[in-house]
């Protein structure tokens, strides 16, 4: 068997400084791997050979004189105990330093004020940061966060992700629906399923308990936007509508509402630079548009075919707002477009509240009408609506292959607007092909 202890105080003391004298390192053995090594620097290191698995192994046990030759000793005497019971003691020590790490870096941001590691809170927000951001607008992963700080950290943020269970979550969610926010309570829901999918994929966790929520809330009680479809009606409104005595800025977008099939938000944003009145186009940039951050960044324009009719308001409204940016700036200043209540507050000087007809509601009064008056084919609707559909081509294919079918629809709805307005003969539904 190996002498082991070989070693004493003056002998270790004698070879650091015979390395000094002699300007070489020299490494000397205390047996059972514990070796000192001297270097002319004066200090000595102490390390340790070991074998785990087959492989051999060094590891650091601090320097002399801070760590006496008995202190060594015992380090040496621990570590080879690990590797008896079948522990690299090198791996234990980076794992052990990880861990305290860990638990400073965490200590760190409790104390700054931040979620701490492996809570509900801090995934929900790396989630926020690495994924939600990149995949939606930076105003709808705000309102997200805005959501999950105000009616789910408070309740679940501190407790650790994989700890949650569903009856709590649903206790959380069950605070946003006893006050009658029922919309929300499912989009927080929803919001918390998906930190939970990203706590899984990271290691966080390992279920998702907002799967089991699937019908624990009262149900979405859905409210379309008012909107008038009865012929008779919109005449009646379109002659309100051309009476409108307010600014003529305004009354330009009232009528256009009706004609363009636009999401009231693209129309006030509607600019001079997007509009061809000799093609009788708009072109609208796929970032205005209502998609997702991918397909603003990489869609192609929305093209509007313009009826003479939107043509003819459009120069005539070019005199008064074609120096600047916006069709419909504000009446204050001509750096911002007009007011999201601009269109809906000349609906109410008209008489129509919010429960008769709004500004997203010319839209609903379109599709409807068209489909069931015109006889127009849903498809080509749904493409000048810019409503997505399933897949990437078929998006493509509404945005490009039905422009001629477009022109044609925004033709007739033009002088089928007019025909209502000057109360002209009703024409009869569709009849349904077969």
């Amino acid at each position: 068997m190996a002498a082991t202890n070989i070693l004493t105080t003056k002998a270790v003391e004698s070879a650091i400084k015979q390395a000094t004298t002699t300007g070489k390192a020299r490494k000397v053995s205390d047996g059972a791997g514990l070796v000192l090594d001297a270097r002319p620097t004066g200090s000595g290191w102490w390390r340790l050979r070991f074998w785990s698995e087959g492989k051999e192994g060094m590891l650091s046990l601090g320097t002399y004189p801070e760590v006496s030759l008995a202190d060594a000793r015992q380090r040496r005497d621990e570590a080879r105990k690990q590797v008896a019971s079948g522990v690299n003691p090198s791996d234990a020590r980076k794992t052990a330093k990880a861990a305290s790490d860990a638990k400073a870096s965490a200590a760190r941001t409790i104390a700054a004020g931040g979620a701490a590691p492996g809570t509900f809170e801090a995934v929900a927000r790396e989630w926020l940061a690495t994924v939600h951001q990149a995949k939606v607008s930076a105003g709808h992963a705000a309102r997200t966060r805005i959501r999950l700080e105000k009616d789910a950290f408070p309740w679940v943020g501190s407790r650790p992700i994989g700890e949650i269970e569903a009856p709590e979550l649903l206790q959380c969610l069950r605070r946003v629906e006893t006050r009658g926010a029922i919309e929300t309570a499912h989009r927080i829901k929803d919001a918390c399923g998906q930190v939970f999918r990203y706590g899984i994929a990271t290691g966080a966790c390992t279920r998702n308990p907002a799967a089991d929520l699937r019908d624990a809330l009262r149900p979405v009680l859905v409210r379309h936007h008012a909107a008038i479809v009865d012929p008779k009606e919109v005449g009646g409104l379109l002659r309100d509508m051309a009476g409108y005595n307010g600014a003529p800025v305004t009354r330009a977008a009232l009528s256009l509402s009706a004609l363009l099939l636009l999401r009231p938000g693209e129309l006030r944003h509607m600019e001079w630079a997007w509009v061809d009145l000799d093609g009788a186009s708009l072109s609208i940039p796929a970032a205005t548009m209502k998609r997702s951050k991918a397909d603003k960044a990489n869609g192609v324009p929305h093209l509007v075919p313009l009826a003479p009719q939107a043509v003819t308001i459009l120069r005539g409204l070019h005199p008064l707002t074609g120096h600047g940016r916006y069709v419909f700036p504000a009446l204050t200043t001509g750096e911002r477009c007009m007011s999201e209540n601009t269109v809906r507050s000349a609906l109410r000087r008209l008489g129509y509240d919010n429960d008769e007809m709004t500004a997203h509601g010319f839209r609903a009064m379109a599709r409807t009408m068209i489909a069931e008056r015109l006889g127009v084919a849903p498809e080509v609707i749904e493409a000048q609506l810019a409503h997505t559909v399933a897949d990437s081509l078929g998006r493509a294919y509404n945005r490009t292959q039905f422009l001629q079918q477009r022109c044609d629809m925004m033709a007739k709805w033009a002088d089928y607007l007019d025909q209502l307005r000057v109360g002209a003969q009703v024409l009869p539904f569709a009849e349904k092909v077969a």
